[in-house]
């Protein structure tokens, strides 16, 4: 092999170890582009089958060993050239120094990568099955996983570079306060997204409203600095977390019915036809299929209004969706509408009596020419 690179260099007019060098770098070429092709054409497979969790392993390896063999290469090819230069960069001790920082560093891109594909590959095996789970828990996990697989990486290279941890957490300890002081926002803003995550106010799909800020809307991302929530005109808000921290925060997502709270006034006139009219109305909304008998239910007469006798109606739906809700409510006002006409008193709109205690001369002429 050795003559053969003599006769190479000497037909190329080249240093035989560095043709050697050359040829390290060549086949490493040529064993990622065997790689690449295996590898996508695993991807492809992986794709096709029912699981998702290979698509996970596939898409963790591809690069970290893509990188691993690029490296490898030009480590093997700087040991070639070693011993012919006196360049620092080549000696022993560094190259064992670089061998073993690719070592962590690939070990922590794929870690890294794996726990993303899980965390894809989960969401979608339960999207698919339709089963009931909180991606938000899914997601923090993740990440928690992520920043535990880079501080492991990050310690296991200062190990490895021969830093003291100890006296760079000192050192650290006094530029954190400096660093705590300037990113103070940027902190409460990640504790209070810790904070969301471990009270569990809402999560990803809820429909949320503060009735101290102008926050209302459908929450479809938690993130550890802002939660974004698409208000109802399709506008996306970016809400910082610690404003979690200070407001009133309601989830009607989570309601168990939708209230329906009217009044509806009859007029004067028929004032004895009230106590039958509210009583059918009692009869009929506890006879609703759609509304909720067993939660409180109310129909009195509640006052005399300034046109109208008012009767009160307060119950609740069994549905809490909004469009459901709506034609529920639509029937029930129509029900009620149609039981006042029933009993032949009309609904009061608002009215206003003149009373005067003389007539004026001019129009009491006009009485009398048209009598």
């Amino acid at each position: 092999m050795e003559k053969w690179f003599d006769r190479i260099a000497g037909l190329i007019g080249m240093n035989p170890w560095t043709v050697q060098a050359f040829v390290v770098i060549l086949v490493a070429l040529l064993a990622d582009f065997v790689f690449r092709k295996f590898i996508n054409r695993l991807e492809r497979l992986a794709g096709s089958s029912r699981h998702h969790w290979d698509n996970a392993v596939v898409y963790a390896g591809k690069l970290p060993v893509s990188l691993l063999i690029y490296g490898q290469g030009l480590l093997i090819a700087a040991r070639v050239l070693q011993p012919h230069t006196g360049a620092i960069v080549f000696q022993a001790a560094w190259l064992q120094l670089a061998q073993e920082l690719l070592l962590v560093v690939t070990a922590t891109w794929f870690a890294f990568r794996l726990t993303t594909g899980f965390e894809e590959a989960f969401i979608r095996h339960r999207r698919e099955t339709q089963r009931d789970f909180d991606i938000t828990t899914v997601s923090v996990l993740a990440r928690i996983a992520r920043i535990a697989v880079v501080t492991t990486g990050i310690l296991t290279a200062l190990s490895i570079l021969e830093i003291p941890i100890s006296g760079l957490l000192a050192a650290g300890g006094v530029g954190g306060i400096a660093v705590g002081l300037a990113a103070r926002d940027l902190l409460a803003n990640f504790f209070g997204g810790f904070m969301v995550f471990m009270d569990r106010p809402f999560s990803v799909g809820d429909w949320v409203r503060s009735p101290d800020r102008d926050i209302e809307g459908v929450v479809m991302k938690m993130g550890w600095r802002v939660t974004t929530i698409m208000k109802f005109d399709r506008r996306p808000m970016y809400v910082p977390n610690a404003t979690f921290t200070t407001i009133t925060v309601e989830n009607p997502s989570r309601m168990t019915h939708r209230r329906i709270f009217e009044h509806v006034g009859v007029r004067y006139d028929d004032f004895a036809q009230v106590k039958p009219v509210v009583d059918s109305i009692r009869e009929m909304l506890s006879n609703h299929e759609d509304i909720a008998s067993e939660e409180t239910l109310i129909v009195h007469f509640n006052q005399f209004g300034d046109s109208s006798l008012d009767i009160m109606v307060y119950c609740f739906t069994r549905t809490t969706q909004w469009a459901e809700y709506h034609r529920v409510r639509e029937d029930v006002l129509l029900g009620i509408g149609e039981l006042i006409e029933a009993h032949g008193a009309e609904i009061a709109f608002p009215t206003r009596t003149l009373k005067l205690d003389s007539v004026p001369e001019a129009l009491a002429r006009e009485e009398k020419q048209s009598s």
